[in-house]
């Protein structure tokens, strides 16, 4: 196993949770142009790599994996994203257990809907019984009546490919779906769209101070989206700086080197297809996608 760097699992508001998919229309924040970012002057043109005709999304399966494998490089010091489907671990965090892809928690609850999906889907797998208990591990840290049977019961249920799918697919409709739809109607590339993805992974949706919409708010009062006739790379600078600001306010996400020596890294070269070679640094570690 890699070495498990500081955890930055996601925050939520839970009142919110169950009704995540039907709130997504409010991401769309601050009304007019004029009204969300009147005082944001106009950006200067930017040295950027003209983009190719034919670059492709985050929604492109290639770089959909290259998206993966950033975050995997932040969550877990790897770059094999598919090997933690059966990652399970207890942190004192806030947070409770947390465990697959993207780091679930059982105590924002994404990971009590995870297991609900997948019952109903296959009623008699191992996590099954565990309901009860992750529904009242639901906004708080609290362990009980999980430990090691639970854990032993999610590597058991990771081997199952249907439990696998409902982590990607939960993955797609929480975060990923949501995050790169923004992401277009902002006007940004695919480096904006891992931006945008990376950070509703970590803070969850929503539009608190310390959630995605309240760090996109943020942004909107320093610089225009392209979308809003803005510098993408200005916009982007603004985006990144409000989130750090976020993380370095909670001890469990003030490690913001996804952030200082990968994503701004990427922006920096211009590089807004998010096109390989990649280099970057996750918590002094170094990694590489060359293509």
């Amino acid at each position: 196993m890699p070495r498990l760097p500081q955890r930055t699992t996601k925050k939520f508001p839970l009142t919110a949770l169950a009704g995540v998919t039907l709130a997504l229309p409010a991401l769309v924040l601050g009304g007019t142009p004029a009204a969300s970012a009147a005082s944001a002057a106009p950006a200067p043109a930017s040295s950027l790599r003209t983009p190719a005709a034919s670059a492709a999304g985050l929604e492109d399966p290639h770089k959909k994996d290259i998206a993966m494998r950033l975050v995997c490089s932040a969550e877990n010091s790897s770059l094999e994203w598919r090997r933690y489907f059966d990652y399970i671990e207890p942190y004192d965090d806030g947070r409770g257990y947390t465990g697959g892809i993207i780091g679930f928690t059982s105590g924002t609850g994404d990971m009590l809907r995870l297991v609900e999906e997948y019952t109903k889907k296959k009623p008699g797998n191992p996590l099954a019984p565990f309901l009860p208990a992750l529904r009242k591990a639901d906004g708080s840290d609290t362990h009980a009546g999980l430990g090691k049977p639970f854990e032993e019961a999610w590597h058991k249920a990771a081997r199952d490919k249907a439990f696998q799918d409902a982590q990607e697919d939960l993955r797609d409709r929480m975060y990923f779906d949501p995050a790169v739809k923004q992401a277009k109607e902002d006007g940004l590339r695919t480096l904006g769209q891992f931006v945008y993805y990376d950070a509703m992974v970590m803070h969850g949706p929503g539009d608190s101070k310390d959630s995605f919409g309240g760090i996109r708010k943020a942004a909107l009062k320093k610089a225009r989206p392209p979308a809003w006739g803005g510098d993408e790379k200005a916009y982007l600078d603004a985006f990144l700086d409000a989130r750090k600001k976020v993380m370095k306010a909670e001890k469990a996400h003030s490690d913001t080197s996804r952030i200082d020596t990968a994503q701004r890294v990427f922006l920096n070269d211009g590089n807004l297809d998010l096109e390989p070679p990649l280099k970057w640094k996750v918590y002094g570690d170094s990694y590489r996608i060359d293509k």
